[in-house]
């Protein structure tokens, strides 16, 4: 049997259990990102950020951050990492450490989804790309049923970590997690994989493995295979809701950025756009 930490069982994941709700499809067509230049992240700039367009892209393999996160009405950057970041189900790595942290704090599930987001967009914090289009758009995904967060607590029941992201079927993908107390984001993690294991998720995408990531089990696979993978997480066989998103006749595509054209990025790091010069306005992709 899977033990994460010895006190693994007495961790509290609270939080309502609903199934999620169709929104209407979106008005874009995703590019397909495995016809994309090996190494090429960034596939495409534009659309918006609608729940069913947002849905339409992760169930691609697509995921957004703005462009300029500072500024009003960001163009968007539709992401798709060659290596991807995942996380194997049974590869999370619990230190002693880790252990002992866990029994210090209270975990929950979707109990302060908007504060958990806020925290992990702070200003402040280096590499904030998370700005309030984003919140935004990702809390009416939540109120559907499709955004979930894991929230850490301390003895005073004041939020001191946590996670969020998008669950499709058996794909979790995650977006970001915050500290404000020691390992409060690894005990969130800790919580979160319990969940998604319990509930039959096949597939964890991390987006990028960084260092950090990489010490806590996250590995990297190709482009091409965690394409197939994902196809296989989120058939309508696993989400078991609806048949596949319905796409609008004659609803445009968002053309592929030409990778001459591609935006000089540093994810990693900073998950932060580091530079437009090179983006044509012909790129953008039109509703």
């Amino acid at each position: 049997m899977r033990q994460l930490g010895d006190n693994f069982d007495e961790l509290t994941l609270m939080g309502p259990t609903r199934p999620p709700v169709w929104p209407a499809p979106s008005r874009f067509i995703m590019p397909d990102p495995a016809e994309a230049e090996a190494g090429n992240d960034v596939i495409a700039v534009g659309a918006d950020l609608e729940p069913g367009t947002l849905l339409a892209a992760y169930r691609t393999g697509l995921f957004p951050m703005p462009i300029h996160p500072d500024r009003r009405r960001s163009k968007i950057a539709w992401y798709s990492p060659d290596p991807r970041g995942v996380l194997p189900l049974d590869g999370l790595h619990v230190s002693r450490s880790l252990r002992r942290s866990c029994r210090r704090f209270e975990t929950r599930r979707d109990t302060a989804f908007e504060s958990v987001m806020r925290a992990c967009g702070d200003p402040n914090r280096e590499g904030h790309w998370i700005n309030d289009d984003i919140i935004q758009a990702y809390v009416r995904l939540f109120d559907l049923g499709w955004a979930h967060s894991v929230e850490v607590l301390d003895e005073n029941g004041i939020l001191v970590g946590g996670v969020y992201g998008v669950r499709i079927g058996g794909l979790f993908a995650g977006e970001a997690m915050f500290h404000h107390a020691t390992d409060a984001s690894k005990v969130a993690l800790v919580g979160l994989v319990d969940w998604l294991y319990a509930t039959d998720v096949a597939l964890i995408d991390v987006q990028w493995a960084t260092p950090h990531l990489a010490s806590l089990g996250v590995t990297e696979m190709p482009r091409v295979d965690y394409l197939q993978a994902l196809a296989r997480a989120t058939s309508d066989a696993k989400i078991g809701y609806q048949t596949k998103i319905k796409k609008t006749e004659g609803a445009p595509a968002l053309r592929p950025i030409a990778p001459s054209h591609a935006l000089p990025i540093n994810p990693p790091s900073d998950r932060t756009v580091t530079a437009t010069e090179n983006l044509r306005p012909e790129d953008e992709l039109r509703r």
